[in-house]
């Protein structure tokens, strides 16, 4: 397993890999990463100063990513965006190494991480709380991701 930066071949990969777990969770639907007009152009997307996108690679495969993005109008917080992980190596410690790796670049730039999800991912939203993520009352602010109804802060 390699985890490493996003590069512009990963892109239809990418896009696979969160359209399978999207349709999984019952979330192929207008206000998640499944409307974002840019989700089969990841890399470019990740290229500005502040953001930066990691997959994990398994022989070929991209079996897992996430990224870090700013949030706009706060300019010390940074948005934990589009984590995911095929269903086959769930459990095995992958998403961890990716959130690390996330945060810890994103304390050069951010003093806070903000999330948005689905409550019906239980296994993510247990996820985040283990790593010191607090549920809170409402959405930061207004996103595309209006479907969303979990939203979570961390302090870096």
């Amino acid at each position: 397993m390699v985890i490493r930066e996003i590069e512009e071949i990963d892109n239809k990969q990418v896009e696979h890999l969160i359209r399978t777990c999207l349709v999984e969770f019952g979330a192929n639907k207008p206000g998640t990463a499944w409307a974002d007009p840019d989700l089969g152009d990841l890399y470019h997307v990740y290229r500005r100063e502040g953001s930066k996108y990691w997959v994990a690679e398994e022989e070929g495969k991209i079996v897992a990513g996430c990224g870090i993005g700013p949030v706009q109008n706060f300019p010390r917080i940074c948005e934990l965006q589009k984590m995911y992980s095929s269903e086959e190596v769930r459990g095995m410690g992958i998403a961890t190494q990716l959130l690390q790796i996330a945060l810890d670049y994103a304390k050069d730039y951010y003093d806070k991480c903000y999330l948005e999800t689905l409550s019906n991912m239980g296994a993510a939203n247990t996820f985040y709380k283990k790593h010191g993520f607090t549920l809170l009352d409402k959405p930061l602010n207004a996103t595309e991701h209006f479907a969303c109804d979990a939203w979570y802060m961390k302090t870096l």
